[in-house]
């Protein structure tokens, strides 16, 4: 018997929280954080731009 898994909550393209960049699929060098239990998803630049903050493990709003 074949067996799918049944798609992702999220299965939507993201949309990056920052720049509003829309990525196709799943993106590879994207990151995302849970902040007041919302995932918010961040680009590979504007994650690059913010390492620092996101290892601190600050809200996206302090950055």
């Amino acid at each position: 018997m074949d067996q799918q898994k049944p798609p992702a909550a999220d299965a939507v393209d993201p949309v990056c929280s920052r720049c509003g960049t829309t990525a196709e699929g799943t993106p590879l060098a994207w990151t995302y954080s849970v902040e007041n239990g919302v995932r918010r998803y961040f680009c590979e630049s504007c994650a690059r731009d913010n390492l620092r903050a996101i290892e601190g493990r600050l809200d996206s709003d302090l950055w």
